[in-house]
Parts: C-alpha cells; sequence; structure tokens
C-alpha cells in the first residue's frame, strides 16, 4: 500500500559535508546562501598526524613484492594464510576496544 504520492513529498536537496580540501583550510566555510557556518572542528593531534602522512602512512612500498604477489595470484600460487589473518584482525580488535575504553 502506498501512502502518499511523489508530489506530496519535498524535493531531495543535497546536504553538503563542510569539507575543506587542504587549500580552504584557513578560509571559513560557507553555506549557500553565503554565510559563514557556525561549526568550529578540532582533530587531533593523532588525526592531524595521519592526515599529514608522518609516520608509515608516507612509507615507500616494496613493488618488487607487490610484482611478486600479483604474478603469484596470476599462477594461482598465491595461498592465503587464515590464521594469521584472524590473529592480527583480533588484535586490532582489542587494540581499538583497548583505545576506547580509556
Amino acid at each position: 500500500m502506498k501512502i502518499g504520492t511523489p508530489a506530496d513529498k519535498p524535493a531531495l536537496t543535497p546536504a553538503t559535508t563542510g569539507r575543506t580540501t587542504a587549500g580552504e583550510a584557513g578560509k571559513p566555510a560557507a553555506t549557500q546562501g553565503g554565510a559563514e557556518a557556525s561549526a568550529q572542528v578540532e582533530i587531533s593531534s593523532t588525526a592531524a598526524t595521519l592526515l599529514s602522512g608522518v609516520g608509515g602512512a608516507n612509507a615507500e612500498f616494496d613493488a618488487e613484492k607487490v610484482a611478486r604477489i600479483a604474478q603469484a595470484i596470476a599462477d594461482g600460487k598465491f595461498t592465503v594464510n587464515p590464521e594469521a589473518i584472524a590473529d592480527k584482525l583480533i588484535a586490532n580488535a582489542q587494540e581499538l576496544l583497548g583505545k576506547a575504553s580509556h
């Protein structure tokens, strides 16, 4: 059973997220009418570090290793170790839960 007709429903307008690009970081966000946004967002030092690429996020990767793995997959010789994957997933979950409880 349908309730209402499409003409009874208001038109949907796209929502804005208020995100800015790196070049716009110092500029105040503006709404559609040109007024400044009233929300202020502060990020933690950890988030700032991740965004800046410091640490392992900007590290070089081993192109030869990627090529070897790609070739092993193409040849059907790549094997997955489900125990290692499960152990790392559990360790990551425990780390996240440990950080959340602080």
